[in-house]
């Protein structure tokens, strides 16, 4: 199973470690295809590659390529919003993991999308039941 993990990079990089911990678990169902996105090095300036237009394209043929998308969405990115609809516009399998405890809050358009799984969580171990559950369909 080919897997896209998104989640905040130029949004802001506070969840750097939970992500890395997101993608350590989703590896074990398959292939990460944006195992940078948890890179704690990677900073909120987005460089992980050496242009937009590259990195944008990189980004939507892993996308193309990949079975089910699978997002962290607490913290308010447009790029992972951009990503998403283009999954579910795809027809793709959509995971969103969001903490309402945060403070923060979610996106209609995230959160009323009939095509989307949407699962609040506290910790991360309940991050890893509700992935294992997404995934394990």
């Amino acid at each position: 199973m080919k897997i896209y993990f998104a989640g905040s990079i130029r949004g802001g990089r506070e969840d750097a470690e939970l992500y890395f911990e997101i993608i350590n678990s989703l590896k074990n169902f398959g292939k990460v295809l944006t195992e940078h996105v948890g890179d704690k090095a990677l900073s909120s300036l987005g460089d992980d590659g050496p242009t937009d237009r590259f990195i944008h394209d990189r980004d939507l043929e892993w996308l193309k390529t990949a079975d089910v998308l699978v997002a962290e969405v607490t913290t308010i990115s447009m790029g992972v919003g951009y990503e998403i609809g283009r999954a579910v516009e795809a027809g793709k399998r959509v995971l969103c993991l969001f903490r309402p405890e945060s403070g923060k809050n979610l996106s209609a358009m995230i959160a009323g999308c009939p095509d989307i799984e949407l699962i609040n969580y506290k910790t991360f171990e309940d991050a890893q039941l509700a992935i294992s559950s997404f995934l394990e369909r």
